[in-house]
Order: structure tokens, then C-alpha cells, then sequence
């Protein structure tokens, strides 16, 4: 694979994950994400921008410096966003939506603006965006994530009607739960507000697989790689889980 990729959040998670599976498979790689410290920590000869996903002017910004530098851009991986409060509905709290809804289907939205120009000028590209199986089901406690999460799949399925004649292809990743420390917040919060333990959480995403456990970043970041190359080249407009098959949504452990 010789392509460019953009990966938002591609710093930490599954964004590096994401990365690194590209790097392997041949890509060059740019890598945007809000976390400074993060970004330090990348190897040095891949691209790295400080952005805000969420705010309009940030993004603009980085697709224009992508412009100068490589000219253009093969694929986009939308990976950036954020776990939201965890409340249940009546509970939740305005600021803590908006925010959720704004990194994760405003950012989603921003980065397909201003990639689509880019992509259909060369006739061909992929759109890779993250979603989850909470896009799938829903889940409570996480309304705003579960919401921002459906939103993004009718947002890639709309880039696909919009973009296919232009040779340009758009799917979705719907990662279930993934180990590290982003899923750990959301475990403790979850315990918090469910007033249950961490293990018990726990036990209650990995019993709701068929397959019984959390899958890896490397499982997502390995499915990306497959829709951003030839080999899934008439595959567009799709909703793919990496989960281990999840059969209940919301498991009582």
C-alpha cells in the first residue's frame, strides 16, 4: 500500500493502533489529535498536527497544511472522540451533550468537509469513520455517546451515496468494548452510576459477546487497513463490528 492516510486521534488507542497497522502495510502517515503529550510520544518522521476536531477553523487548518505538504490525501481514518458523561437521561447534563455530540459527530462531519474536496479531485480515496456497537444498540447511561455514535453512521452512509460516483468509498468500524485506558474510565464511571465494581462492569461488557471478551486496538486499526486498501474496493456504505459478536447490548451481571 503507498498511500497518505489522516488519522484524527491518531496519537493514543486505537488511533495509533491505527497508524502503526498503516505504517506496516506501507502508508504514510499524519496523525492529528488534541493531546500534545500524546503526539511527543509518536515516531518522529510521521506528521503530526495539534487539532481540535470540534472546532471548525482547527480542521480547516490541517487539511490545508496536508494540501501544501502532500498534495493531496488517499484515505481518512475519523477516528477522534470522546466517552461523554455517564447519567441517565433526565440526569444529563446539557454541556457534557453538546460536547460529546461535538467531537464526536461534529468532528466526524468537519474532517469529511474538508477531505471530500481532496478526494474527489483525484477521483478516488477512502473514508474510514469509528463508530461503536453503541451506534448499533444504544446503551444506558451514555446517551449523547450512543447518539453521536448512530449519527455518524448516517453520516458515512450519506458520504457514501454522495461520494461513490466519484470513486470515493466510505464505511463504518463499530468497535466493541476495546482494552486500555480509555475503556477503564468509562468502566469506573459506569460502576459509579450503576453502583457496581469495575469488575463487575467488566464482566458485563465481555458476557454480552458471543466470543465472551474486549477485543484489541490492533483488531480495529487491522479492519481499517482493509477498507483503505484495494482489496475492499467496491466495499462502501457499510456498518462493520469488530466486537466478537455482541447478542445483548446492555448484559444484568
Amino acid at each position: 500500500m503507498s498511500a497518505r492516510v489522516l488519522i484524527t486521534a491518531g496519537a493514543s488507542g486505537i488511533g495509533r493502533a491505527m497508524a502503526e497497522a498503516f505504517e506496516a502495510a506501507g502508508a504514510r502517515i499524519w496523525v492529528a489529535d488534541v493531546d500534545k503529550a500524546a503526539l511527543a510520544a509518536c515516531p518522529d518522521h510521521w506528521r503530526q498536527s495539534v487539532v481540535d476536531v470540534a472546532d471548525e477553523a482547527s480542521v480547516a487548518a490541517l487539511f490545508a497544511e496536508i494540501e501544501a505538504d502532500w498534495g493531496g490525501l488517499d484515505t481518512l481514518c475519523s477516528n477522534a472522540g470522546i466517552a461523554g458523561p455517564t447519567a441517565l437521561v433526565e440526569d444529563m447534563p446539557l454541556d457534557g451533550w453538546r460536547a460529546c455530540i461535538a467531537v464526536n459527530l461534529d468532528g466526524a462531519f468537519l474532517c469529511a468537509k474538508y477531505a471530500a474536496p481532496m478526494l474527489k479531485r483525484q477521483g478516488a480515496g477512502s473514508i474510514v469513520i469509528t463508530s461503536s456497537t453503541a451506534g448499533q444498540y444504544g446503551y444506558p447511561h451514555r446517551a449523547p455517546y450512543a447518539a453521536a455514535k448512530w449519527g455518524v453512521i448516517g453520516l458515512a452512509k450519506t458520504l457514501a451515496m454522495e461520494l461513490g460516483p466519484h470513486g470515493i468509498r466510505c464505511n463504518v468500524i463499530c468497535p466493541g468494548a476495546v482494552e486500555g485506558p480509555r475503556m477503564e474510565g468509562v468502566l469506573a464511571r459506569e460502576a459509579a452510576a450503576k453502583g457496581m465494581t469495575r469488575d463487575q462492569v467488566y464482566a458485563g461488557y465481555a458476557s454480552g459477546t458471543s466470543m465472551g471478551r474486549f477485543v484489541e486496538a490492533s483488531d480495529i486499526a487491522n479492519m481499517a487497513v482493509f477498507l483503505g486498501s484495494d482489496a475492499a474496493r467496491l466495499v462502501s456504505g457499510q456498518v462493520i463490528a469488530v466486537d466478537g459478536h455482541t447478542v445483548n447490548p446492555d448484559p444484568k451481571v
